[in-house]
């Protein structure tokens, strides 16, 4: 089936506007504001590539078909209380819990960073769900809310669809990780990351509201996700150091 269209999604590329803001993301990694505006500055034409891509497959095209709403399905916690502990939606529930994070807060995230509002339904539907379905990423991947379990989830993302803002930001922090943390495999775990985006199957098509009562193993097993060896192995040591960021940043 030929399909093309979403052109409001090509971008000029705005590298000026991207070192801007991955300036102010360096001094303040939790400003994740700076994350959307460097991927807006830096995505030229890759949304509307991931887009036709997104709405010539079957699943794609059945998502838009029903108008599915991710962030209204994410905010329904009484919905996701209804799932039985090991589901994913309880794993996604008890990760926004546990994290202290919310959907709403991601959507008002993206909106302080510039996410636009498009004419064409079809493309809005598509550059919210996949804004939306960010902390589902690290549910099924397996990645925490550390710097570096965020990092791995980047570059799982950018195997996936692939985004220069992405790539940039993913570029910039494994340096700046190694020296923060030079214990950890930062570019080990990152390299991982991106083969498993390669190897697994297409996340941005996958219809996450009809799967919320299965078993989460079940689920990683359908999306063709491996563990994250390298990252399980440092895992406890990467998020004590999140912490003590976080108690320094606090103090």
């Amino acid at each position: 089936m030929a399909y093309a269209k979403g052109h409001e999604l090509r971008r000029p590329v705005e590298p000026l506007r991207a070192l801007g803001a991955m300036r102010q993301l360096i001094a303040d990694k939790e400003d994740t504001a700076q994350v959307f505006r460097i991927v807006k500055a830096l995505s030229g034409n890759s949304y509307y590539r991931n887009f036709n891509r997104f709405m010539k497959s079957s699943d794609g095209r059945r998502i838009a078909s029903d108008r599915a709403d991710l962030l209204e399905t994410l905010c329904d916690r009484k919905r996701l209380a209804t799932c039985a502990p090991g589901t994913l939606g309880r794993a996604y529930l008890d990760f926004v819990y546990g994290e202290g994070l919310t959907a709403e807060g991601l959507a008002e995230a993206s909106e302080a960073g510039g996410l636009e509002d498009f004419g064409d339904p079809d493309v809005s539907l598509y550059r919210r769900r996949l804004r939306d379905s960010h902390d589902l990423f690290h549910v099924v991947t397996g990645y925490g809310r550390d710097a570096l379990g965020e990092l791995c989830v980047l570059s799982f993302g950018n195997a996936q669809f692939y985004n220069h803002g992405i790539a940039f930001i993913v570029g910039v922090g494994i340096p700046k990780m190694k020296l923060e943390a030079a214990q950890l495999p930062v570019a080990r775990a990152a390299f991982e990351a991106w083969r498993r985006g390669r190897a697994a199957a297409d996340l941005t098509t996958f219809y996450w509201e009809e799967n919320l009562d299965r078993p989460l193993e079940d689920v990683r097993r359908e999306l063709r996700l491996r563990p994250p060896e390298t990252y399980q192995r440092v895992r406890a040591l990467s998020e004590q150091l999140e912490r003590d960021y976080q108690a320094v940043r606090q103090a």
